[in-house]
């Protein structure tokens, strides 16, 4: 009997343990960040999937500036991006604005979608698209068909706005269509919980995924710059 109690006993134990080991993981994995004295500006990444935000809470908790979604594909437009845009631009915030590319969309229809929705503001931040797996369509075109449609779709996005589009590439979308291709554009890159290692050469960092952030409900995407804002609004 003595011997069952020590058991159990022991294994209580090591039940807790493991209760907070597992919580003590969960909670640095969700409140890690990139040290503030090397990366200072933070900023957020939102869409309509968001919500209502209360704007001037979010310019209160240390959120330098906003990318928000203004299209997806050849006619999605998402419909809180003027809500956004205007709210976010009120509350002070730097503001840029992306476009979701599709694979199964040709890269022309999609410019001029993009195109359609930005706002006649010379003080945005460069455009930005997103170029990634998760969430897209289920095509994977040859190397040579995306880069021709990305290439076609950033040209006409740089000739209506006059500002270089920076690239938002997670490491396999990277990998597969963008490494050595030469394209001489800026990176938006995404590492969750450690440095960038695919590439140097990136200007923004999405480091989360499930960040919280004060005027949001739910979880939110979080970014460091590379620098100071100017770099992201460097001219073509």
């Amino acid at each position: 009997m003595r011997f069952l109690q020590a058991l159990l006993r022991l294994l209580f134990y090591v039940a807790v343990g493991c209760v907070i080991a597992i919580g003590g993981a969960a909670y640095f994995f969700m409140t890690w960040e990139p040290d503030r004295d090397d990366f200072p500006i933070r900023g957020i990444d939102v869409s309509h999937h968001q919500g209502l935000i209360e704007w001037d809470q979010v310019a209160g908790d240390d959120v330098a500036f906003a990318y928000i979604k203004a299209s997806e594909g050849g006619d999605f437009k998402d419909s809180a991006f003027e809500r956004n845009w205007s709210s976010a631009g009120s509350a002070g915030l730097a503001r840029g604005a992306y476009h979701f590319f599709s694979l199964c969309k040709d890269g022309v229809s999609q410019a001029r979608n993009f195109i359609d929705q930005l706002p006649d503001d010379a003080d945005m931040l460069a455009p930005a698209v997103d170029l990634e797996f998760e969430g897209n369509c289920p095509r994977r075109p040859a190397v040579a068909e995306v880069l021709q449609e990305i290439s076609q779709f950033t040209a006409l996005v740089e000739q209506a706005t006059g500002k270089r589009v920076v690239f938002y590439a997670p490491e396999d979308f990277y990998a597969q269509y963008l490494k050595g291709q030469g394209l001489n554009r800026r990176l938006w890159v995404r590492s969750i919980w450690h440095s960038p290692v695919y590439t140097d050469q990136w200007v923004l960092w999405q480091y989360h995924q499930r960040g919280t952030v004060k005027g949001i409900t739910g979880d939110v995407d979080l970014n460091v710059l590379e620098g100071e804002l100017s770099i992201v609004d460097l001219k073509s």
